[in-house]
């Protein structure tokens, strides 16, 4: 018996084992920078200047929860606390290059107001020497994050690639919608130059580098030598060869008018011979067309067959940077945006653990705004309520003064009724 507890108990203390070794595998990796804007954060973080002028600064950072969140000291994010301003602020980490593992960058962002036009991207670059001047001009490896100019809005995604700064062939949605809901945001960029990204923990793109951005040429195209056939048919539709106009089609838009008469004072030898005017014909159709069929020799749009594009070299490496820093840079015209919670590593596990601190905010965001729409809900059921009771109330006091009024019609009318006289049986008339 002891034996066999004995074993029993080796296998559970394996089981055990093997869990967390584990759960420590997928959260282990290299964490090269994280910032949760608690104390001393001031002190990890350099503001920029290369806005600012003698007639204007630029916009001020402040820390705040905004509207709703769980735990007050945990939930405090960075804040745009101004309108209409350019914000720049920057962190230098130690240099670092992503060849031959893949790179996690994480952060959350909630707009406690709709900003109408401004941005809520990071900006992830190589060293630089002075961070004072970080700003529009400061080069950068990876622009990433929710950009929006009124009804033109959209998610960015820029790699930079010998210095040109290269947007996605096809926009990524836009996510941030929602005052004062926190959003978490992700991308994943890996040895194959394979990108997906994450809005929310949900694959908002995986594609690849090489294929949906114009980074390097294509890899094929059209054969400049390939001529189109003199006998190839493009048009889609064409008339009906079988459609006949109608015999009644009236195509004449004007008449002579009928009812004009020839003057009197008209002179055929000296005026010519008269003719009536023309007026708008009644009966008129239109041009006649023959019904659209379709083609039944189409070949569809012609284009010049492939082929192999010699400018075109491959570069296994597109995907390799070179970083020491990231920084906020947009400008807005509302502000109230915070930023939070940002992770720049080399494993997902250690992006996912970091993601608990936004699923926990998430949560209680979402309980508020549950509550607060209820509470609005509830107060928008009770005015109506009131307001149908006053009307009620004000239908019935006017129902009761017209019967009030007829009422009294009544009794005024039977007093204008005129009296009969009556006579006694003794009563006589006298001359």
């Amino acid at each position: 018996r002891v034996e066999c507890a004995y074993a029993v108990l080796k296998v559970v203390v394996m089981r055990y084992l093997l869990l967390f070794c584990g759960s420590l595998a997928i959260a282990s990796g290299k964490v090269y920078f994280s910032e949760t804007f608690g104390e001393g954060w001031e002190s990890r973080w350099t503001l920029s200047k290369w806005k600012d002028s003698e007639k204007e600064k630029m916009g001020k950072w402040v820390t705040a929860t905004g509207k709703w969140f769980g735990n007050e000291a945990e939930d405090r994010g960075l804040q745009t606390a101004e309108i209409m301003k350019f914000y720049g602020i920057a962190a230098g980490f130690e240099q670092f290059s992503n060849e031959g593992k893949e790179l996690v960058v994480q952060y959350q962002v909630k707009y406690e107001k709709d900003l109408g036009c401004g941005g809520g991207y990071l900006k992830i670059g190589p060293k630089q020497d002075d961070l004072t001047q970080f700003g529009d001009p400061t080069p950068y490896n990876i622009m990433f994050g929710p950009d929006q100019c009124n009804a033109d809005k959209r998610t960015h995604l820029i790699f930079s690639y010998k210095g040109k700064n290269v947007l996605k062939k096809s926009e990524l949605p836009y996510k941030q919608e929602g005052e004062s809901i926190s959003h978490l945001y992700r991308v994943v960029l890996r040895p194959d130059s394979s990108v997906r990204v994450e809005v929310d923990q949900e694959k908002l793109y995986e594609g690849s580098m090489k294929e949906d951005w114009d980074i390097l040429p294509a890899k094929e195209i059209p054969d400049p030598d390939d001529k189109k056939p003199d006998d190839w048919v493009s048009e889609a539709m064409i008339a009906d060869p079988t459609d006949a106009k109608p015999a009644d089609w009236v195509e004449e838009k004007y008449v002579f008018d009928s009812e004009s008469k020839q003057p009197e004072e008209w002179d055929d030898e000296e005026d010519g011979e008269w003719e009536p005017p023309k007026t708008d014909n009644p009966a008129y159709k239109g041009a006649w067309t023959a019904k659209r069929i379709t083609n039944p020799a189409y070949q569809g749009t012609w284009e010049a067959k492939k082929i192999a594009n010699p400018a075109f070299v491959d570069n296994p490496e597109i995907y390799k940077y070179d970083f020491g820093y990231v920084g906020i840079d947009v400008y807005q015209v509302k502000g109230g945006t915070i930023f939070d919670n940002i992770i720049i590593t080399d494993s997902v596990g250690e992006a996912d653990e970091f993601a608990k601190k936004w699923k926990a905010l998430s949560e209680a965001e979402q309980d508020a705004k549950k509550k607060g729409d209820d509470e609005q809900s509830a107060a928008f059921e009770k005015f109506k309520a009131a307001r149908a009771a006053r009307d009620a109330a004000k239908k019935a006091e006017e129902s009761e003064k017209e019967g009030e009024k007829d009422e009294k019609t009544d009794d005024d009318t039977t007093d204008d009724k005129p009296k009969k006289s009556k006579k006694g049986k003794g009563s006589s008339n006298e001359l």
